[in-house]
């Protein structure tokens, strides 16, 4: 299946229909300094291999409480007849 110029053209049409163009440009920036951000970590990881340390991290338990169960309800004297 092609994707043609015609489809593409609708599909920017729509995006920018349903975002604006005040949206788009505001998550192309964010996109852009996570780039940025992530190539620094990158940088900073190869030039200090000595600092990675090799202690795997303690896992994280978490405990669930079991919610309280109602109490039977009482029985009249007249439904223990029947």
């Amino acid at each position: 299946m092609n994707v043609g110029p015609w489809q593409l053209l609708i599909v920017a049409i729509v995006i920018l229909v349903l975002f604006g163009r005040g949206r788009i440009s505001e998550m192309m920036g964010d996109f852009g300094k996570g780039i940025k951000s992530f190539k620094q970590g990158m940088n900073e990881e190869s030039r200090s291999p000595e600092r990675i340390d090799h202690q795997a991290p303690a896992p994280t338990t978490t405990e669930k409480t079991a919610a309280p169960t109602a109490a039977p309800a009482a029985t009249s004297d007249s439904e223990k007849s029947s």
